[in-house]
């Protein structure tokens, strides 16, 4: 069967379809839209039985990722579980239309949600940044926390997005750039106004032999990495810009009537920039990874950040040290001091604990005075401390079935 992608089901029933299919494949019968419908949603069905035998059987916790979108008033809930085969399993259970923005309505859309799915131990909601959010993980704590479903009563359910937080310290930063990355930005959408226009820029590559492969794309304000990609195309080929001026006549003086044409400063600025952003892009490239786990990484991406903005702080180029101050103040308001941070983040990063809090120990002392990384080790033992109490139970359990006797401790040998 041929599936055309943005078509109605009724598609099936037209004319020129049967037609096609008569000549294509004649021995088909053409199922109507009544019949395709149906067989879908037993699809449907029978998928969600084997995805609720499977959150029974093969995991203990989840960790859900929500998100909304106002123009289209839906909610998307996207699991995450590890089954028995340490396997990554990512499912999305829902999406549907909600009442209401507000944080309780949509607490209450997601613990209906986690009800049908028969889901009662959560591990951690990653959401974005709306004030709305912390109302909805408040009501899921409230609900939850009698049936014993979260961990530590869900003090650490809350998991902030830090691909979220990535990007809106770097759109603190853009602020501060922004005419000279204006300037470039009405350079390639003048270029990028005619197919006309765009064929004599590559012809413009070419007579400067610039051996870029890529070619010019215009960013979406509101999404840097677009910004990052069009500026690190850009100045690959500032020389082809030149000699388009030569070429067309109309193109400086266009520019000129809006932001201005990009001066030799702007396109410092811009390199310098783009090779700033490339570290930033990187890092959300890997937190955002779909196919692998990612918590762990956490803590290590957020102290790269930490050592690079403080870094960029002491360059010689007075825009770009106001930007590294503008994105370390936006920095500092998320993950500055520990009890800002969900120390899952550190947690999950640690394997070996009595070896591991050495390696956070060290990164902590980079990030920090001496005296601030004690007391956030002391903090992060005492939480360890409590996690383990948790699972003790169980702990012992198992350790009585195989009659070994254990002893865990966080300190040296």
């Amino acid at each position: 069967m041929i599936v055309i992608d943005k078509l109605p089901f009724k598609f099936v029933e037209s004319e020129g379809f049967k037609k096609f299919m008569f000549v294509a494949c004649p021995r088909f019968h053409i199922p109507s839209r009544t019949t395709m419908t149906k067989d879908v949603y037993q699809l449907y069905l029978d998928e969600r039985v084997k995805i609720k035998q499977l959150l029974r059987s093969s995991c203990s916790r989840v960790c859900l990722t929500t998100d909304t979108w106002t123009s289209l008033q839906r909610v998307n809930y996207l699991c995450h579980f590890i089954d028995n085969d340490w396997k990554l399993n990512k499912k999305i259970l829902n999406f549907c239309p909600i009442s209401s923005h507000k944080g309780e309505s949509i607490g209450m859309v997601i613990e209906k949600c986690l009800l049908t799915w028969g889901i009662d131990k959560l591990f951690t909601v990653t959401v974005d940044n709306a004030s709305s959010n912390d109302v909805a993980i408040g009501y899921l704590r409230k609900k939850l926390n009698p049936r014993r479903g979260l961990v530590q009563n869900g003090k650490y359910l809350h998991m902030r997005c830090m691909a979220h937080i990535v990007n809106l310290i770097v759109v603190e930063g853009l602020k501060e750039m922004n005419k000279s990355v204006e300037r470039v930005r009405g350079a390639v959408r003048y270029v990028r106004q005619s197919p006309a226009k765009l064929q004599k820029f590559k012809e413009c590559v070419v007579v400067e032999k610039i051996e870029c492969k890529k070619m010019l794309c215009l960013d979406v304000c509101t999404r840097w990495n677009s910004t990052y990609l069009m500026l690190d195309t850009a100045q690959n080929i500032e020389r082809a810009f030149e000699r388009f001026e030569e070429q067309d006549t109309n193109f400086r003086a266009e520019l000129e009537r809006g932001e201005g044409w990009p001066s030799v400063d702007d396109w410092t600025n811009v390199r310098d920039l783009r090779d700033f952003l490339e570290h930033f892009y990187e890092v959300t490239l890997r937190i955002s990874g779909t196919s692998y786990v990612t918590s762990n990484n956490f803590f290590d991406e957020l102290s790269e950040i930490d050592i690079l903005l403080r870094d960029a702080q002491l360059n010689s180029n007075v825009d770009f040290n106001v930007m590294a101050i503008k994105m370390k103040e936006k920095y500092d308001k998320y993950w500055g001091d520990i009890d800002k941070m969900n120390l899952l983040m550190f947690v999950a990063c640690i394997l070996d604990p009595r070896q591991k809090l050495k390696y956070l120990e060290f990164a902590l002392s980079e990030m920090s005075s001496s005296e601030k990384a004690s007391e956030m080790m002391q903090k992060l033992k005492e939480f360890l401390y409590e996690l383990f109490d948790e699972y003790k139970p169980s702990l012992h359990s198992t350790c009585s079935q195989s009659s070994v006797s254990t002893h865990v401790s966080l300190d040296e040998p």
